[in-house]
């Protein structure tokens, strides 16, 4: 998409957010400044989350003026992303803003099963010559997502962490137990909701679908089985072992449409 007009980025962005969004649910809008052995101007990446959005919004504004004297050029983003090894799911923030769209916000609920410290099992530091020097703080986390208009109930795990540079502060100590709690419960959040796919009908109503393929299922664990998750070594840590916040995978997903 190029944008030949004088706005600011941040001004860019909204005006295209609000003429963007009558379409369909965004992603997210980045504007760019075009290169310097190019024209004046910059070009704008507009992802939705639905690629049958995206389709009608290139087609509705398509060397139309929504909001310059100059019409944009809108064409849809054929370069995809290559992830190698996994897809990185989105962010709880991303899927409490998709399943309220969709399902509206009494469409569904969540609630903390169990929040455990399970801080001071550090043997996979040995396994790696040696143990730490520093405290580190681990909380895990099992959730429960309702949707109840739908009948569908569906668990997530999540695990965080973090170092204490300083064992003897208690601020520090604070501080950071409270950010790897929300970090936890925030990826139990995700984690739960891969397990769910929304199916957009042309009609416009929404049908959900849970996802039982999932190979280390916790949906059929009682509570009590659930509150016993602090035999950690009973799971493959190696799918919680992102210690950036929450947002680490927020502009990934698995089925991205991009306007270019």
């Amino acid at each position: 998409m190029l944008l030949l007009c004088g706005l600011e980025p941040a001004a860019a962005e909204h005006s295209l957010y609000s003429a963007f969004s009558e379409f369909g649910l965004l992603y997210s809008v980045r504007v760019h400044k075009n290169a310097a052995i190019a024209q004046p101007g910059c070009y704008a990446i507009v992802k939705f989350y639905s690629a049958r959005d995206a389709s009608r919004a290139q087609q509705a504004c398509n060397k139309q003026r929504l909001f310059q004297k100059s019409p944009l050029k809108v064409c849809i983003c054929t370069k995809q992303k290559v992830v190698q090894q996994q897809v990185l799911a989105l962010s709880s923030h991303k899927c409490q803003e998709l399943a309220s769209y969709y399902l509206g916000f009494n469409g569904w609920s969540s609630r903390i099963i169990t929040l455990q410290n399970i801080s001071g099992f550090d043997e996979e530091y040995e396994l790696l010559g040696g143990l730490s020097q520093r405290q580190c703080l681990k909380y895990l986390c099992a959730l429960e997502v309702t949707l109840p208009n739908h009948g569908i109930c569906t668990r997530g795990i999540g695990l965080a962490e973090a170092h204490l540079e300083n064992s003897q502060d208690s601020l520090e100590f604070v501080t950071k137990a409270g950010r790897v709690q929300k970090l936890s419960v925030g990826k139990a959040l995700s984690n739960a909701f891969q397990k769910l796919l929304l199916i957009v009908l042309e009609n416009g109503k929404v049908a959900v679908e849970y996802n039982s393929g999932q190979e280390e299922s916790i949906d059929s664990l009682t509570e009590e089985e659930l509150k016993g998750l602090i035999q950690v070594n009973d799971f493959s840590l190696e799918h919680f072992n992102h210690e950036e916040d929450e947002e680490f995978a927020c502009d990934l997903s698995l089925d991205e449409a991009h306007l270019l």
